[in-house]
């Protein structure tokens, strides 16, 4: 009933609440003394709609301090406490009706009613309280029990005003009050919220109980003798006053019960005190797992969370680091002494793969020039386990002669997983950092590689020119660009810097600038490749080397010279056959001396019209197929002769496609760079070497 009609809204019933106040306060103004059916009829009709809503209102307010029973619980014990003083302060200074004067003077009238709204308002919370503490941790729905019992209350009051009508109806009230008993009885039993306290509560509340039930007992005494505030309330209304015995009677046998409730409790309090901290540690721990990375505070959370729960003297938590351990935290013990301690179980119990148990341990321990000697009389040793790999772990240890019981293993367990995750997770996270930091790096390179490679091919006379780059990965280490060295001679490089990533591109933007330096300086092929290999001497390292070849196209004479440091042969395609050059020459970098320069050749040839000079890295030779077979330089020629009639462009991405083609299954190992120039005009020339 109650619960149903509750859903108004809170505004909504504190308007109706005053509504039937206020209309309740003008009726007993105007009629202080009811004589006549109607008027009882109006006047219980206003009383009930005025405790009605102002109960439901007050449901509300209670409800919102649900989660502090006690604090329920006293201020019901304080409301009750204020009805005892009011009765028997009153029953001293007054001893009837007469001494305040008649009942329809004006002061009586005020002083009754303002008296019987107090009253009003001190048991429409007690009863509230009441409610609120009869749900409280119910595990099943016991609505109808309450509502039940609601029901007699208000027929039992109701029943109690028509006795004024008609004296010969007092069995309804009696049998509608008997039951109404019986079902306070019966609802006074569920009081499992307290189950659910600690035993410093408990015991607090055992206390509490035995006042709260005495005092609502003798306010029942009390209200059931002719005394001043029993006859006011009567006049006031019958079935308040009903309501008001009734509801000393739920306080009576609810407090008494609570009694016997907590004191039955308290043998159990405090395990359930140790399971309620273990279960609040393990949800706060889940909290930090999932919300805190920092390793080291989780770290220090475990093994204080473990000396608090398993009433440990000391506890310590120790993380593998490659073949060895080291203390991550610990809680009342020194980290010297908690090494030292760590370094001898492990040495004599190196195969700990689950929760073990060592009794007796003591070690001494040297600590500034002074022998400790450290003792527990038990330790408990769990290990932090991910994927059935031990990362670590965690020790509680007793002074007292005290083992550790199944309970206290258990959370150590847990405590021990919960680190587990967390280091886990520190680990992952600093994973995630250094790949952050990583691809913040590749950006970079990023960066600086498009700065280094040409944006678009130059536009020279008589020369076509298609350049093309797919790096293996983020950044690569081949290069290649183009020099006007005069308005008659353009120079060009390609070259491939040993490894990958991010290295080889920072070598191949050093390798940018001296070529780009040198070609201002030094016409010759040969001359520039051994000036630039004296000049890596101090960059470069001793695995590291670069393959590059140089050149110079002379567009007014039609001839093109260049030399080679180790670098893929050079094609030309002309009369529909394709002849490699391969000069001699090792890469720069492999060595500083005159071996270099002895061995490196240059070479001249003399262009004819539609030649196509191809230049190129090893990532298209060399791109495999899912059986590991290589691209090579065979599929390579034909794929030129195939389209020479076409432009550069389309020749480039033929080469490409049909490369990508054959390695479709095979992620592609290496860079790919390929420059090709084409010759369109007819010097009259043989073409000879």
């Amino acid at each position: 009933m109650l619960t149903k009609l509750g859903n108004l809204a809170t505004s909504r019933k504190l308007e109706n609440a005053i509504f039937f106040s206020i209309v309740l306060f003008v009726f007993k103004i105007i009629f202080p003394v009811i004589e006549s059916t109607v008027f009882l009829f109006v006047n219980e009709l206003l009383v009930t709609g005025a405790v009605f809503f102002w109960t439901l209102y007050v449901i509300d307010f209670v409800h919102s301090k649900i989660t502090a029973p006690l604090s329920i619980v006293l201020n019901a014990g304080i409301l009750n406490a204020l009805i005892f003083f009011i009765i028997s302060v009153s029953s001293a200074i007054f001893n009837d009706v007469a001494d305040i004067g008649s009942k329809t003077d004006f002061v009586y009238t005020i002083f009754s009613t303002l008296l019987s709204f107090v009253f009003v308002a001190s048991l429409t919370y007690i009863f509230s309280a009441f409610r609120e503490l009869f749900y409280l941790r119910q595990k099943r729905d016991p609505q109808k029990y309450f509502n039940t019992m609601v029901l007699f209350v208000f027929l039992a009051s109701i029943s109690n005003s028509l006795m004024f009508i008609n004296s010969d109806l007092d069995f309804l009230k009696n049998t509608f009050y008997v039951v109404a008993i019986v079902m306070i009885s019966i609802n006074s039993l569920r009081v499992s919220w307290i189950a659910f306290m600690i035993k410093k509560q408990k015991l607090y509340l055992l206390i509490i109980s035995v006042v709260l039930s005495a005092l609502f007992g003798i306010n029942f005494a009390l209200t059931l003798n002719d005394t001043l505030v029993t006859d006011i309330i009567i006049n006031f209304s019958p079935a308040l006053h009903t309501f008001l015995n009734l509801t000393m009677i739920y306080g009576t046998i609810y407090f008494a019960i609570i009694f016997f409730t907590a004191l039955f409790h308290l043998p159990t309090a405090e395990a359930f005190d140790r399971k309620a901290e273990e279960l609040s540690s393990l949800i706060d721990l889940s909290k930090l797992v999932t919300q805190v990375f920092d390793f080291n505070e989780l770290a220090e959370t475990i093994v204080s969370t473990t000396n608090k729960v398993c009433n440990s003297d000391s506890s310590w938590l120790v993380t593998k680091k490659g073949n060895s351990y080291e203390i991550s935290s610990v809680n009342n013990i020194g980290y010297v002494i908690a090494d030292k301690l760590t370094t001898a179980i492990l040495d004599e119990n190196s195969d700990m793969n689950e929760l073990v148990t060592l009794n007796q341990r003591s070690i001494k321990v040297k600590v500034k020039n002074d022998l400790h000697t450290v003792n527990f009389n038990a330790l408990a040793i769990a290990p932090l386990k991910v994927h059935d790999k031990i990362n670590g772990y965690l020790f509680a240890g007793r002074k007292q002669n005290m083992k550790f019981d199944v309970d206290d293993l258990k959370a150590v367990g847990a405590f021990a997983d919960y680190a587990a995750v967390a280091l886990e997770n520190a680990k992952l996270l600093e994973e995630s950092l250094e790949k952050e930091r990583l691809e913040r790096e590749l950006e970079v390179a990023r960066e600086i590689q498009s700065k280094i490679l040409p944006s678009r091919t130059p536009v020279v006379k008589n020369l076509e020119i298609s350049a093309l780059f797919v790096p293996a990965f983020e950044v690569g280490g081949d290069y290649y660009d183009f020099f006007r060295l005069s308005d008659d001679k353009l120079g060009f490089v390609i070259a491939d810097v040993s490894g990958k990533g991010i290295q080889a591109a920072f070598i191949m933007a050093e390798v940018k600038g001296i070529f780009e330096s040198l070609s201002l300086l030094i016409e010759s092929p040969k001359e520039l490749l051994s000036k630039a290999n004296e000049i890596l001497k101090n960059s470069l390292e001793k695995k590291s080397f670069v393959t590059a070849i140089y050149g110079v196209i002379d567009v007014k004479e039609g001839r093109l010279s260049f030399a080679r440091c180790g670098h893929n042969p050079l094609y030309i395609s002309r009369d529909g056959k394709m002849t490699p050059y391969t000069p001699n020459g090792i890469g720069l970098g492999l060595d500083f001396g005159s071996k270099f320069s002895d061995n490196l050749k240059e070479m001249e040839i003399k262009l004819n019209n539609d030649d196509i000079i191809i230049l190129y890295t090893d990532g298209i030779p060399e791109s495999k197929n899912t059986d590991m077979d290589d691209f090579g330089y065979e599929r390579f020629e034909r794929v030129i002769l195939e389209n020479k009639n076409k432009t550069l462009d389309e020749i480039s991405t033929e080469i490409m496609q049909r490369v990508s083609v054959f390695s479709e299954q095979k992620a592609q190992h290496d860079d790919i760079t390929l420059v090709i120039f084409k010759w369109n005009f007819n010097n009259n020339l043989t073409g000879e070497c």
